[in-house]
């Protein structure tokens, strides 16, 4: 009897676990799928995993959400999407991670080199190429054929569908600042070094710029500084061995970084400063003049979902938006540094002509075609888009947003980003080295030495 009784409730027991277990493992699989997915998805449907790049930070980010992927999903039934949201580092870092196990997502947000170079060089993206031409007149005439060069891309073959040409520079300036000091805005390096202790004499910085990102210095100052010295395609005798970073064209745009750092143009706080809290440091007067990319608008407008912005529309029609002023020295002014912005590529595992490709292919579309980069346009995220069946004049935009869009008749050449054209075995050091300019820590001589040093290792890496 006593033993029938101890039967009985280890019996009860292991059913109680049974049942636990059951209810835990349903709870988990529903959890992954309603905010992610949306619900409802068709029996038996597609599954794609994403790995999106969102900036909570921006104005309209929320709206993303809603516009972008409830959007996708509820046209899409027999698609069930599964987004993952990173920004900045952390999606980066799990990029890397991803690549180095060999898991990445079916559909991902990357660079067309750059930040993306892992993807670009070990082909690890799908060539969309194939999937263009079966699309036809029809897909290829919606876009500027720089978007589908293959040679604009790391891989030297089309990875990604862009959706903008960028600048990876722009020059904010905050007339309302400048007129509080008595100042116009400066054209020349040397107007606006003299305008350093007039401003300070007011409480204000000069130049703000997020610093403690060390991509932010290269690719929104450096690379146009670097084309300004070295002239229009700069890195290409290097690339092929015909000059050096020790040479002084490069040597002289580092020391004129540390010249900014030195003039006071640039305060050291500023490698202190990150992405996220320069936005409100513009957006409240502390400084006169703004360094970041034209993407970075999208940071100051009004957020639909709440009806407020950073800068007001009427404070934002006092914000001009340029390039920086004509440096002395310099083999080419009136300049800034682009490249073909970020787009959407594919994992290259998925197999030619199975549903998966046709339902990341359709998402890809969907997230780069005219509805997508026109939503991009109307919140600043991008300021020109590659789709070209766009009526911008249409569209109703905030006197930021106008500015940026005119930003091309600021400049008369672009030269290259440098993240853009070199690997970031190279690229890597070189930011590390604009920091150590800024804190005082090395000098110009051995930033570029370094940098030269780095480029060899990683030639010679790669014969």
């Amino acid at each position: 009897m006593q033993h029938r009784e101890k039967k009985e409730k280890s019996r009860c027991w292991l059913l109680a676990v049974l049942a636990l277990l059951i209810t835990l493992m349903g709870c988990s699989k529903k959890s992954d799928s309603p905010s992610q997915a949306g619900t409802d998805r068709a029996a038996g449907a597609t599954e794609i995993k994403v790995l999106n790049y969102l900036d909570l930070t921006s104005a309209n980010s929320s709206d993303e959400i809603t516009r972008v992927w409830d959007a996708f999903n509820k046209n899409n039934p027999d698609i069930k999407v599964i987004r993952e949201d990173l920004f900045n580092e952390p999606f980066h870092n799990k990029v890397e991670a991803y690549a180095a196990a060999g898991q990445l997502p079916d559909v991902i947000y990357a660079w067309p080199s750059g930040r993306s170079t892992t993807l670009h060089t070990q082909k690890l993206l799908k060539d969309l190429s194939p999937l263009v031409q079966k699309d036809g007149a029809a897909f290829t005439s919606a876009f500027l054929p720089k978007a589908l060069d293959p040679a604009a891309q790391g891989g030297g073959y089309m990875a990604i569908l862009p959706r903008a040409i960028t600048s990876s520079h722009a020059f904010y300036v905050n007339t309302e600042v400048l007129s509080d000091a008595g100042l116009n805005p400066a054209r020349t390096y040397e107007e606006l070094k003299a305008q350093v202790p007039v401003l300070k004499a007011k409480g204000y910085d000069t130049v703000l710029m997020a610093n403690q990102e060390s991509w932010v210095m290269q690719s929104c100052l450096f690379s146009l500084v670097a084309g300004r010295f070295g002239g229009e395609g700069w890195e290409e005798p290097i690339l092929a061995g015909q000059a050096r970073f020790t040479d002084p064209d490069f040597v002289n745009a580092l020391a004129f970084i540390k010249t900014l750092y030195d003039d006071g143009v640039l305060s050291k706080a500023t490698l202190s400063t990150d992405y996220g809290s320069v936005i409100g440091q513009f957006g409240t007067n502390k400084g006169a003049y703004l360094i970041d990319g034209d993407w970075r608008v999208g940071a100051f407008i009004t957020d639909k979902s709440t009806g407020q912005a950073v800068i007001s529309p009427e404070r934002q029609a006092k914000i001009e938006i340029t390039v920086f002023p004509d440096i002395p020295g310099a083999k080419l002014n009136q300049s800034t540094s682009g490249i073909l912005g970020t787009g959407w590529g594919m994992n290259a595992n998925i197999p030619s002509g199975s549903a998966k490709e046709d339902a990341a292919w359709r998402l890809i579309k969907w997230l780069s075609g005219k509805e997508i980069q026109t939503w991009l346009l109307e919140t600043g995220s991008i300021a020109t888009p590659t789709a070209t069946n766009i009526d911008v004049g249409s569209l109703s935009l905030e006197p930021m947003q106008k500015a940026i869009s005119n930003l091309g008749t600021q400049y008369t050449a672009t030269t290259s980003v440098i993240d853009g054209v070199f690997h970031s075995d190279v690229f890597n050091p070189l930011n590390d080295g604009l920091q150590e300019l800024g804190l005082g820590s090395k000098t110009p001589e051995q930033v570029a030495r370094e940098v030269q040093q780095a480029f060899d290792n990683w030639k010679k890496a790669n014969g």
